[in-house]
């Protein structure tokens, strides 16, 4: 697991915001009890007894950083928020610079401001964040069996756009 965050942290950190979320997602379905989630999480996994335990302590990890910040009920680990950040200050500086990256940001723009719209007043964050929660939606959607929307799937696919351009310029380092 923690190999698979860190993996995906250095190859494309919109895929490491969206995995660590469902993480934090997992970890809050059981309550933050590490002794379920060995038994019913991490015993699961197809892997050496060995790094099972490694599992196991990488979760163990995250719940007590989730406590120690009172995230174990919502939020994000402030690492997370972090990275988000990072990423809107990229996306603050290519719509400046960067006319493709002001092309994609273009066909998701309606799309985020519809969110903003549909939120009634609720802050939904940044337009970054607001484009990894609407890709993170789809995915639990698709997770829980649930039906996914054309409308679902046109923001999520135009989110994704933006999502994507940004990472390859985070990897490449801003």
């Amino acid at each position: 697991m923690k190999s698979v965050a860190e993996r995906k942290k250095s190859q494309n950190i919109a895929e490491y915001l969206i995995y660590m979320y469902q993480m934090e997602d997992l970890i809050r379905s059981y309550q933050g009890d590490i002794k379920e989630m060995d038994q019913f999480v991490v015993s699961k996994y197809p892997v050496s007894d060995e790094e099972k335990i490694d599992i196991s302590v990488w979760f163990g990890e995250l719940i007590t950083q989730m406590k120690s910040e009172g995230i174990l009920e919502k939020g994000h680990l402030s690492e997370l928020n972090k990275h988000v950040d990072e990423l809107a200050q990229l996306h603050w500086k290519l719509l400046k610079t960067d006319a493709t990256y002001f092309e994609t940001y273009s066909k998701a723009k309606p799309l985020i401001i519809e969110a903003i719209v549909q939120a009634e007043g609720k802050d939904l964050g940044n337009e970054i964040q607001i484009c990894l929660n609407g890709v993170y939606g789809l995915l639990l959607c698709r997770l829980l069996g649930k039906k996914v929307s054309d409308d679902q799937l046109k923001s999520a696919e135009a989110f994704g756009e933006v999502l994507s351009f940004l990472s390859l310029v985070f990897k490449k380092g801003f």
